[in-house]
């Protein structure tokens, strides 16, 4: 079994531990106390799920090729939706796990270029980008706007 170091750990300050001292520290060595965060000094928030609409368009590209394409981003990208495409635009939906928003829309706008040598995706610029947070997309859900594709799961033409 492999075991990180501590101070390796994401989120994690890196502590000294004296292993002669029962339970690891002595009274003289122990840090104060550190300043609480603005956020109240509780843990850092978890990721969350934002819903991403990334539509894209370019010089027209067969069809053949880029459904392929499509269908390997589909493989490669977890939280993949759907994606509809034509010869000159396409539109991929999926959900992303993010802190925030602008860490969702980043990660949203690096998506396509990132994937474009492994996926063979076509050198399109981004004409559009929504993301939203999931209870705002099930809200627009229930109410009836913005609804989900047709098809999900899946690599359709419109």
């Amino acid at each position: 079994m492999v075991r990180r170091r501590e101070e390796a750990l994401p989120g994690r300050r890196p502590e000294r531990r004296l292993t002669s001292i029962e339970g690891g520290r002595g009274a003289e060595e122990q840090e104060p106390e550190q300043e609480q965060e603005p956020d109240g000094g509780q843990e850092p928030e978890q990721g969350r799920l934002w819903h991403v609409v990334l539509s894209v368009a370019g010089a027209a590209t067969p069809l053949p090729e880029l459904r392929t394409a499509l269908e390997k981003l589909a493989h490669d990208h977890s939280f993949f939706l759907t994606a509809r495409y034509a010869a000159d635009h396409a539109e991929v939906r999926y959900w992303e796990e993010a802190r925030d928003l602008h860490d969702a829309a980043a990660i949203a706008l690096r998506l396509w270029g990132e994937h474009r040598v492994s996926a063979k995706l076509p050198a399109w610029e981004i004409v559009g980008l929504e993301v939203v947070d999931r209870p705002t997309y099930h809200k627009r859900v229930a109410e009836g706007f913005a609804g989900p594709p047709p098809r999900l799961g899946g690599v359709y033409p419109y």
